[in-house]
């Protein structure tokens, strides 16, 4: 017998390889954005009229627009696919409805996508349109999670696991707050204020503003953001490292966490300093992402592994409370 019965090999590999899409959609989002490249294909659902115009590679700003949204239908397709793979094979009713609302929200996503464009690039619309491609990342890697064979034999390990419970809060509230400062840039990026303070990591000289308006305020809030998350991930990181035996892997994402915010923080800077060059802006928005599906993982897994005792799993089981000592087993069977 196996510690994982139901594993499914080949649909973990395909949620693990559908949700290094993702973050290689976004990324290709971030290109368009970075490039000016929003309008450059002015109709949608079709562009200039044909599914695959021709010697659309050759204008690079009609390469990053279209390239962009035929890199978004494949992972529709493929969301779809895993969908229809995880409804046949996945006895977990809650990991079914899982996967189909992924499927709801590439769908919504492409919607939105098609309306920042018939739209002219309205903020809000816009600012819905990268929020909604951050959940959607989020959905995947957690689908990407619990099918792998660790989340399904991870149970016995939670005896272990003192010290998961405080990580658990620490990476749930990091999480929460890595979303919230890539909304906060979102807003940034699609008004316009990514250069409105122009020095770093001074501001305008100093520590403060010397004036606000809009542009100013938005920028300014998303450093203090900046700094507000990477207190939070230092808190996890060292949280991580107090668990108990098994929790290597928690350890490790705590130090992922803490170098991923390092480089997001460096290129942040470098967008301000080079003018908002196109490879630091799209890259800046790429690591986002990929710490923000790094917070996640590293929420699931402490929770998985004890952070949330005497409580139902999703897969109904349930988590009995601690015992001072064990009780030997006399009746030589259950």
């Amino acid at each position: 017998m196996t510690n994982a019965p139901f594993y499914q090999r080949g649909l973990h590999r395909f949620a693990v390889i559908l949700a290094c899409c993702v973050v290689f959609l976004i990324s290709a989002g971030a290109l368009v954005t970075s490039t000016g490249s929003g309008l450059s294909v002015p109709d949608w659902p079709l562009s200039y009229g044909s599914l695959n115009p021709p010697n659309w590679w050759t204008i690079s700003t009609v390469r990053a627009e279209h390239g962009h949204r035929l890199i978004a239908g494949t992972v529709a397709m493929m969301t779809v696919l895993l969908a229809v793979w995880v409804g046949v094979r996945e006895e977990r009713r809650w990991v079914r409805r899982l996967a189909y609302l992924a499927v709801a929200a590439v769908l919504t996503q492409a919607l939105l996508g098609g309306l920042t464009v018939l739209f002219f690039l309205p903020t809000p619309i816009s600012v819905s349109h990268a929020a909604l491609a951050e959940i959607f990342l989020c959905l995947t890697v957690t689908l990407a999670l619990v099918t792998s064979r660790w989340w399904r034999a991870a149970e016995r390990e939670r005896p272990a696991l003192a010290g998961s419970p405080e990580l658990f809060r620490a990476a749930r509230l990091t999480a929460i707050l890595v979303f919230a400062q890539i909304l906060l840039g979102a807003v940034m990026r699609h008004s316009g204020a990514g250069l409105a303070i122009p020095d770093f990591p001074l501001v305008f000289g100093g520590l403060f503003p010397p004036h606000l308006d809009f542009g100013i305020a938005v920028h300014y809030a998303h450093r203090l953001g900046a700094v507000v998350v990477t207190v939070a991930i230092v808190v996890t990181l060292i949280r991580s490292r107090r668990i108990g035996a098994g929790g290597a892997g928690l350890r490790l994402l705590g130090i992922a966490l803490a170098i991923l915010v390092a480089i997001q923080i460096s290129l942040g800077g470098a967008v301000v300093l080079t003018g908002k060059a196109t490879l630091p802006n799209t890259v800046h928005v790429a690591t986002g992402a990929t710490l923000l599906a790094t917070a996640v993982l590293t929420t699931l897994a402490s929770w998985r592994l004890g952070g949330r005792r005497d409580e139902r799993l999703p897969d109904g089981v349930l988590v009995p409370p601690q015992r001072a000592t064990a009780q030997p087993n006399t009746a030589g069977g259950a």
